[in-house]
């Protein structure tokens, strides 16, 4: 069957790991804890996540085209409005002709679901005491299964979770109370990392004017999150630290990747710099402002008074339409000039 091949894979990347950290390690637990086998857990997602590698930066490609083709995009909602069959067919020639796929920005979480499924079901058959057939399956060994059903992080049993039973705790040689914390502290952390990674990526990217891929990035966002939740209670505590791990690993390689290799600027965004207008005066791009008014308005100080030297004073925050800022600094009628030229004395009248 195609999962007892997967259940195989699954096991076997696991035992080996196990096998290198307990020549690493010393025996024995450290704060309650078989690091053999929790580093073991961990350095399974590391090494799916190198697997996948290539598939996530096909994944960054497709939202890079996606983003692209955002203009044509809400270019063919406008022009089909109300026609959503006709729009969702152009929409499917351009992904084609371009080459982009909406879908491509949740196949790597996609892959990594048999893996999941895969080490779910390992870690879920671990019991004590099992008959060896059961022991031995998936390329284990019996002293393998012992020592993985006995694992434990801060004293709770890893093939235990939230929901599970006195009596199965009994077994695995765990306590309800330590249990419960344990396994909802990670519950918690898991749905938290999980948000939060969906989060990053469309920060980074902005919403999609696509609604079917608006649509998946919703479900990244709020619908996974919320439905661990409900289903993070069943799945066992090496489960969770899987999860976690993977989410952690997942941030830290989006913030390296976008970081190195940024999104394009969204279509109809403009940034914060600044830009020269007509009249040679500078101005910040999305304000309208420029350093003599407000763009486009036509608007100057206010003349308010007169100073000491005849010239009338301005404040800062009035302003009058531009063509009255002429009447506001020429003399008023009969006012003597500002600067009136020195005459020399009155030459006495001959005679």
């Amino acid at each position: 069957m195609v999962m007892d091949a997967i259940y195989t894979a699954i096991s076997w990347i696991l035992l080996r790991w196990h096998d290198l950290w307990s020549k690493v390690l010393p025996d024995g637990e450290v704060l309650g804890t078989n690091w053999r086998w929790i580093l073991a857990i961990i350095s399974l997602v590391i090494t799916v996540r190198v697997i996948l590698f290539p598939v996530f930066v096909k994944q960054i490609k497709s939202q890079r085209a996606m983003q692209a083709l955002q203009p044509q995009v809400k270019a063919l909602q406008e022009k089909h409005k109300g026609d959503r069959e006709s729009m969702q067919k152009e929409l499917m020639e351009l992904y084609r002709k371009e080459k982009a796929n909406p879908l491509m920005g949740c196949l790597p979480m996609f892959l990594q679901i048999p893996v999941f499924l895969g080490l779910f079901h390992t870690l879920k058959r671990l019991a004590p005491g099992r008959a060896e057939k059961w022991q031995t399956l998936y390329g284990w060994t019996a002293e393998q299964f012992e020592s993985a059903s006995s694992a434990k992080l801060f004293g709770s049993p890893i093939p235990a979770h939230f929901t599970s039973t006195a009596a199965e705790l009994e077994k695995l040689g765990g306590t309800t109370v330590g249990v419960k914390i344990t396994a909802g502290v990670l519950v918690a952390i898991m749905i938290a990392t999980t948000f939060l990674t969906s989060r990053q990526m469309i920060l980074k990217t902005g919403w999609s004017e696509d609604p079917q891929q608006r649509m998946i990035q919703k479900l990244m966002l709020y619908g996974i999150p919320f439905s661990l939740l409900i289903s993070g209670g069943i799945f066992p505590i090496g489960v969770v630290i899987y999860w976690t791990t993977q989410n952690l690993f997942s941030l830290g390689q989006q913030f390296w990747v976008l970081r190195k290799y940024p999104p394009p600027p969204m279509a109809g965004k403009t940034g914060t710099g600044t830009q020269k207008t007509s009249g040679g005066s500078t101005a910040k791009a999305g304000t309208g402002k420029t350093g003599t008014g407000k763009a486009g308005t036509g608007t100057a100080k206010k003349a308010t008074g007169k100073s000491p030297n005849g010239k009338p004073n301005l404040t800062k925050n009035e302003e009058t339409p531009a063509g009255t800022i002429g009447r506001a600094l020429a003399p008023r009628p009969g006012a003597k000039p500002n600067n009136p030229k020195k005459r020399g004395p009155a030459r006495r009248p001959a005679g």
